[in-house]
């Protein structure tokens, strides 16, 4: 893992010839004042042919980034604090990026070692063509989750999960539960209502229709934020979230690609999740943190399965579907305090 210090490679930017779409995005981080670690971390083996990918719409050969090979993919990571400290790893949902965290690591950098990345397919992680490495399947997401945790970390970690993606995340800890100190997840899709999209990310997944619109930053990105609660973006957060959509089609292909892959995969990945957190086996202290205003996601049902699987339900009222975008700095305080509990106990 290759980790170069934030405020040293932010001044070195103005003598380079070449600044990549990555570095620029994270300039607004820079700008804040926060002291963290950018790191480009490979994990998880490229599969596939290793033939040059092709616009599956007109056929044309795509960028150097899209393409697959025979190495592994590049994810894109930003880490806080000493790595002498408890670990705690924050995932983003769908569709996000690493910076809907950037409200929290300041805070949990001080008494943890926090570590933010992009998932394949978002941000400024690698995004291989479908059919050219990665399928973005929910069961290639498992795998990539357990490669990119190996390679961050030999420690137990925190598993933060926002969103759609937190099921992906319970299939790998099931079979990993003596990996994890804890799990605590953000609006989470619990009960058979949640196991159909919201109309706004299920129209992603159409063809032709859907393809076209995951091209369009304003859909793929603006229109999904503003959808699932009261956040209010402002132009330059705007911005971060547009720019791979801007820069590359690959993204778009990527949204178009898991969307398709969530519309069929999710119901069976919901029961899944049921049945893993009811079990008895499940081992894993778990916490259910919901913000209250989401529109993506009902509430009911919700309270009812957290008494019955005895796992912790926190309440957010004035948070939507993205608890780290609304309440950014409340909620940095509450999961700071969730953890030091587990840790004091532990």
């Amino acid at each position: 893992m290759e980790l170069r210090e934030g405020r040293n490679f932010c001044n070195s930017i103005s003598d380079r010839a070449a600044i990549t779409t990555r570095n620029i995005c994270w300039m607004l981080l820079f700008q804040l004042g926060m002291d963290f670690l950018l790191a480009e971390v490979k994990a998880h083996p490229v599969s596939g042919t290793g033939e040059k990918a092709k616009d599956p719409l007109f056929g044309l050969t795509m960028g150097g980034g899209s393409q697959a090979s025979s190495d592994l993919f590049r994810w894109f990571c930003v880490e806080n604090g000493s790595t002498d400290n408890s670990t705690i790893v924050l995932v983003h949902g769908l569709p996000s990026q690493a910076y809907s965290y950037r409200k929290i690591l300041p805070i949990l950098e001080k008494n943890y070692h926090a570590i933010a990345f992009d998932w394949l397919g978002f941000g400024f992680s690698d995004k291989p063509q479908p059919r050219y490495g990665f399928d973005y399947t929910l069961d290639e997401y498992v795998a990539s989750l357990e490669s990119i945790l190996n390679a961050l970390t030999d420690k137990k970690v925190t598993l933060v999960v926002q969103g759609y993606f937190s099921p992906i995340a319970i299939k790998y800890a099931s079979n990993h539960q003596e990996k994890l100190n804890g799990l605590i997840l953000l609006n989470p899709p619990l009960t058979m209502q949640h196991a159909n999209l919201p109309s706004t990310l299920s129209v992603l997944s159409n063809f032709l229709l859907g393809e076209i619109f995951c091209q369009d930053p304003l859909r793929a990105s603006d229109k999904t934020m503003l959808s699932c609660g009261p956040y209010q973006i402002k132009e330059d957060v705007a911005m971060v979230y547009r720019r791979p959509y801007l820069t590359s089609g690959s993204a778009g292909f990527a949204l178009n690609a898991i969307s398709k892959a969530m519309k069929k995969q999710l119901k069976g990945y919901v029961e899944d999740t049921r049945a893993i957190l009811m079990d008895n086996n499940w081992t894993v202290q778990t916490t259910v943190c919901w913000g209250q205003r989401d529109r993506w996601l009902s509430f009911d049902g919700v309270e009812d399965f957290c008494k019955e699987s005895k796992h912790r339900l926190v309440e957010l009222p004035m948070s939507g579907h993205h608890v780290q975008e609304d309440s950014g700095e409340e909620f940095g305080q509450l999961l700071a305090g969730i953890v030091g509990k587990r840790s004091s106990i532990l």
